[in-house]
């Protein structure tokens, strides 16, 4: 897997993490799982080079 490929999975895992987190109540079990994904994916991203800044909707 090229690293083109890899980010394009990582990118698109981070926008559906987050619809996932924006339909689960904040105090759920769920969320809470989502959240540290969430948080894992964001840092791979940035450490990629990757702007969140228009694919952050969640911020946190």
């Amino acid at each position: 897997m090229t690293e083109k490929e890899m980010l394009k999975i990582s990118i698109e895992e981070f926008d559906r993490v987050q619809d996932y987190m924006l339909s689960c109540d904040k105090d759920s079990e769920v969320y809470k799982k989502l959240k540290k994904r969430y948080m894992a994916l964001k840092v791979i991203l940035t450490a990629s080079g990757v702007n969140l800044t228009e694919i952050d909707y969640i911020k946190e």
